[in-house]
């Protein structure tokens, strides 16, 4: 059996991923997106403790079935040690596959069609869910394999991926304006 074709693609700052065909560097996110990564991560790591590892701007080398294995790096990611076992550090460094959960935090420059692509692509590869949070209209939308559910102010996000995880929409988007 023939090893997948991979796309390698220079470490850069902002990181540069692999998107609809090409490379395409992260935008240098501002306060707002920082910020809201920061809740987002914290909240997420906290839950996480014994379950997984969670990180900001995290390289993944994502493999879906039959296609390129190409680097695409979430704002925020989770990896649960079911996948990724606790003892396996350097195998962390660069994942090979898709994190368990994958967060995207949109930048007014971001392409609808980029992230539509990039949502595809974790599923395919294998992600549970895709958590695309709009700062702009302070809304989380969950994306998995059979649904998108969209969560607004005044209610609380949660998913069966993340058992026992909840997120007062209206508190996380306050609070990343500290």
């Amino acid at each position: 059996m023939r090893a997948p074709e991979e796309i390698v693609l220079p470490e850069t700052q902002p990181e540069t991923e692999w998107v609809r065909g090409r490379a395409l560097q992260k935008v240098s996110p501002t306060y707002p997106h920082a910020s809201l990564q920061l809740v987002i991560g914290s909240a997420l790591r906290e839950w996480a403790r014994g379950r997984g590892r969670v990180g900001t701007e995290w390289r993944f080398r994502v493999n879906p079935p039959g296609e390129p294995v190409r680097p695409l790096v979430p704002d925020v990611a989770y990896l649960a040690y079911a996948r990724l076992p606790r003892e396996a550090e350097e195998a962390a460094r660069v994942p090979l596959g898709a994190p368990s959960v994958a967060v995207e935090i949109l930048s007014a420059d971001d392409r609808a069609a980029d992230i539509i692509d990039k949502t595809a692509t974790y599923l395919r590869a294998g992600c549970d869910l895709v958590i695309v949070v709009d700062p702009v209209a302070e809304q989380m939308v969950a994306v998995d394999r059979g649904a998108r559910v969209t969560f607004i102010r005044g209610g609380t996000f949660q998913h069966t991926a993340l058992p026992g995880w909840s997120v007062d929409v209206t508190a996380l988007f306050d609070d990343a304006r500290y």
